[in-house]
């Protein structure tokens, strides 16, 4: 794959993610601001219906996304020493990584418990 292409797909990424993060959180607000969950098993009651659950896991994997996109081309321009780039890019993704794994528990405990 080319540069060009390469940067053309982190663009669409960046576009599509951000359209999906601001569709999510116009609705969570309308939804919260129309019939707000009261208690804590109205909460888990909420997010553990699948539309809602697979709703949330897309919202939380798009921003993590959008944001190693953003991070990424950060330090791609802006770290010189390709050594000290790798090593940022590596913690970047491994927190991002480790986000993502502990969104996914969550979800799919409220669904469980």
């Amino acid at each position: 794959m080319s540069r060009k292409a390469s940067g053309l797909k982190a663009w669409v990424i960046q576009r599509v993610t951000a359209i999906y993060i601001a569709v999510f959180s116009i609705y969570l607000v309308g939804a919260l601001i129309t019939d707000a969950p009261i208690n804590y098993a109205e909460w888990k009651g909420w997010f553990a219906g699948s539309v809602m659950s697979v709703a949330t896991l897309l919202f939380v994997l798009s921003v993590l996304m959008h944001a190693w996109v953003g991070v990424r081309d950060v330090l791609i321009d802006y770290v010189w020493n390709t050594s000290q780039r790798v090593i940022a890019l590596s913690v970047v993704a491994t927190i991002l990584i480790a986000c993502a794994l502990w969104a996914t528990q969550a979800l799919v405990l409220a669904r469980l418990v």
